[in-house]
């Protein structure tokens, strides 16, 4: 089992409740635990039990105190809906749903978002769950939404990715510019006049942060005009 191996091989690992990559609250009154494991070693457990693990298990893991264990079956859900049929796509993503609440630190997010429901959401051609989680009052949720298009802007549907910017530019937190701002910076890639108009468009009202990760592709010259709100250039 998984999660006995997991318990055994940490056990006595020592649990901080920060690392250098999360700030130690994101959130007001939310509290994790980390013991410091890496991307290799998370996605090796994954890739050793995704095919033979229960939801029953996968579930207790996922529910897990220890954020490095919620990854690891983030990781394996990821696994198992790349290679599942419809069925038990439907499955993962209902497990994904019926805990989201587990999915609360901006890497967990990042790992899942696309991979489980974006995938998903894309296949069904239904992305009303999308807007609906971009309206929540939950920072996590929110950013599920937004970083759940990454997989619609990889198969060229752009549109969706703006109509949430727009719900979600006016947040405060830095965690929703970064994300957004990472979303038109890749949507940029298939499309860049698209960004570029969307850019001048909403100039006034984009906070600083997310202009600054939307425009990292440009060239030096082109983003120095941008930030100055010229697009003279254009």
């Amino acid at each position: 089992m998984l999660l006995k191996e997991l318990e055994t091989l940490y056990k006595d690992s020592p649990i901080s409740n920060h690392t250098r990559y999360h700030k130690e609250s994101y959130v007001e009154g939310q509290i994790d635990y980390f013991i410091g494991l890496d991307s290799a070693t998370i996605g090796s457990f994954a890739t050793k039990y995704f095919k033979t693990i229960d939801d029953s298990e996968l579930l207790e893991i996922l529910n897990h105190k220890i954020h490095d264990f919620r990854s690891i079956a983030l990781s394996i859900m990821c696994r198992q809906i790349e290679i599942s049929k419809p069925n038990r796509q439907r499955e993962i993503v209902d497990m994904y749903l019926s805990n989201l609440e587990n999915v609360n630190n901006w890497d967990l997010v990042d790992m899942s978002a696309s991979k489980i429901l974006g995938r998903y959401l894309y296949d069904i051609n239904d992305f009303d769950l999308l807007y609906e989680l971009s309206k929540s009052e939950n920072l996590w949720y929110k950013r599920v939404s937004i970083v759940g298009t990454y997989h619609l802007i990889n198969n060229n549907l752009l549109q969706i990715t703006l109509d949430l910017t727009d719900t979600l530019m006016v947040e405060k937190h830095d965690l929703m510019h970064k994300a957004c701002g990472w979303m038109l910076r890749e949507l940029g890639k298939k499309d860049t006049n698209l960004l570029t108009d969307y850019l001048e468009t909403n100039y006034i009202n984009i906070p600083r942060t997310m202009l600054r990760y939307a425009i990292e592709k440009y060239p030096e010259d082109i983003r120095k005009k941008i930030l100055k709100g010229d697009f003279l250039w254009r």
